[in-house]
């Protein structure tokens, strides 16, 4: 201010000292823009004040005066969204722009809109941070300019609004950093050092602790289980009975064949006595002869087959399988897996390492498992014997079967208890580490 021009009004210092202190007292962004849309009537009577927040390319309203926030979705607003964009090329510095119709060219459409709905003239006033990046816009409808003395003493207060805009959202300068070539070179190189690091080959992969000494009990015959004598997990000794199928057919078949066997024997008789004398008797005498001993085999081996009904553990062990309501009254053939009975002092972990994570293993490569049950008490062992082929899992997952040992006796590798076990594999390249999978799907994608 020069010695020149007059002073400004007591009045006009103390309502632009109290907008700043209310900017200052804002708490959040919303509050910010109410204070901006309706506290500066008092100093410049306007029509109407918007507020925009600067949203990359495009503007949102924050607040309208006299609302506490647009929310409508009326025919006004809905053509002030296209308006603000304009408006936004409109202001390409900090400065503000006064707009009329007769010193701008808008669109056909703002036209007609400003007609209907705008008075003479807007007063569009950019907020900056300190860096000069646009935060905002603050737009006054007005009948004729502002007049000079207020513009001036209110630069004042726009910078105070671009200050608490800025806190409020907590922008920063956003700093681009572009490496040169020197760096560009030193990246790449490092990079590739770290790709030829070794590291150890790891996969992970389902597996289940089992016994190694355990010995299958399967059906000794066709028929049907009438009782299941053991419970799962149950410790039985040698010749404990472990179930028994239903004999009720069979004995039927014994009683039938007995007196087929007793019929026989009275023909086989009869045809003897009347061989001495008759001649021709002496010819039956071989056929009927023949007869009783095939009634009398058949009657054995029903009776060998009684003998089997009742299964009988053949060692000492646990009982190893599902839930006996499972089995009983289910029709079963020769052969067909029941249960088994293994030997929970010598446990090993079961692994089923799918096809697509497997890597190069070799009996002894270490193994870790760690079970769901006991996660901070981890297993340690390492591979006994690996499967030649995969096949499909009990999950549907082509796998190769892995069976490892247990390290010690830890008493928490009870069978039956699953986790996930980690093998490790040979040294490699940190490259060809990460780079292993990917370069196999492409390879079974492309062809090549």
């Amino acid at each position: 201010m020069t010695m020149n021009e007059p002073l400004p009004h007591p009045h006009l210092l103390l309502e632009l000292d109290a907008l700043r202190d209310k900017a200052m007292a804002a708490d959040s962004l919303n509050a910010l823009a109410f204070s901006m849309a309706n506290d500066l009537y008092p100093l410049l009577p306007f029509h109407q004040a918007l507020v925009f927040a600067q949203r990359q390319s495009s503007l949102e309203l924050l607040n309208v005066s006299g609302l506490s926030r647009p929310s409508e979705d009326s025919p006004y607003l809905v053509w002030l969204r296209r308006a603000s964009r304009w408006i936004a090329t409109q202001v390409p510095d900090g400065e503000p722009v006064w707009l009329t119709p007769d010193t701008t060219t808008p669109p056909p459409d703002i036209v007609e809109g400003w007609s209907e709905w705008w008075p003479a003239g807007l007063w569009c006033i950019a907020l900056e941070d300190r860096n000069g990046q646009r935060l905002g816009l603050l737009v006054l409808l007005l009948e004729q300019e502002p007049p000079a003395v207020l513009r001036q003493h209110l630069k004042g207060l726009v910078t105070t609004w671009g200050y608490c805009w800025a806190a409020l959202t907590g922008h920063r300068r956003i700093s681009r950093w572009r490496p040169n070539r020197k760096q560009v070179l030193l990246g790449l190189i490092v990079l590739g050092a770290l790709l030829l690091l070794p590291v150890r080959q790891t996969a992970l992969a389902p597996a289940e602790i089992v016994s190694r000494q355990a010995q299958i009990i399967s059906s000794p015959i066709d028929g049907v289980i009438e009782q299941i004598q053991v419970r799962p997990n149950q410790p039985v000794d040698t010749g404990t009975p472990l179930f028994s199928l239903d004999e009720t057919t069979l004995r039927s078949r014994a009683e039938v064949l007995g007196k087929e066997v007793a019929v026989a024997d009275a023909e086989l008789q009869a045809a003897s006595q009347r061989a001495f004398d008759n001649p021709q008797s002496k010819s039956e005498l071989t056929l009927l002869q023949g007869r009783a001993q095939q009634r009398r085999a058949e009657l054995a081996a029903v009776q060998a087959q009684l003998k089997r009904t009742r299964v009988l553990s053949p060692r000492g062990g646990v009982a190893v399988f599902s839930d006996p309501n499972d089995w009983l009254g289910k029709p079963v053939v020769t052969g067909e897996r029941i249960m088994q009975v293994a030997d929970p002092t010598q446990p090993a972990m079961l692994i089923q390492l799918a096809v697509a994570d497997a890597i190069a293993l070799e009996p002894g490569a270490q193994v870790t498992l760690f079970l769901t049950a006991y996660p901070l008490t981890p297993l340690k062992g390492e591979i006994l014997e690996t499967s030649y082929q995969a096949r499909p899992s009990d999950e549907g997952v082509v796998a190769y079967r892995l069976l490892a040992s247990v390290e010690g006796a830890p008493e928490h590798a009870r069978l039956g208890l699953h986790g996930t076990a980690k093998l490790y594999g040979g040294r490699v390249m940190l490259g060809y580490y990460l780079l292993r999978r990917p370069l196999a799907t492409l390879r079974a994608w492309s062809g090549w």
